[in-house]
């Protein structure tokens, strides 16, 4: 199969092949062109607003805190049930 698709020789070496290439080539833009581009791009983002990024900002103190703090019970259970359970 390989062979038929020209991956390999009769002798079941790897065929090297030449890179395809998609035929078009680009011109490299100037530094002040590419700032130009980043900057039309930016005006383009839509923006959260201050009180939403406060709002979201909270959501994820909140959940990050009860996360770890399950995390962190969870932690010291096992940690207390495995010594007892080894002090035997």
């Amino acid at each position: 199969m390989a062979r038929k698709q020209g991956e390999v020789d009769d002798d079941g070496v790897p065929v090297a092949r030449k890179r395809q290439t998609t035929g078009q080539t680009r011109e490299r833009s100037s530094p002040a062109s590419f700032m130009r581009e980043v900057r039309a791009e930016l005006r383009k983002v839509s923006w959260p607003t201050r009180a939403e990024v406060v709002n979201y900002s909270i959501v994820v103190i909140v959940v990050v805190t009860i996360i770890t703090t399950l995390i962190g019970l969870l932690d010291y259970g096992f940690g207390e049930a495995i010594l007892k359970l080894f002090e035997r």
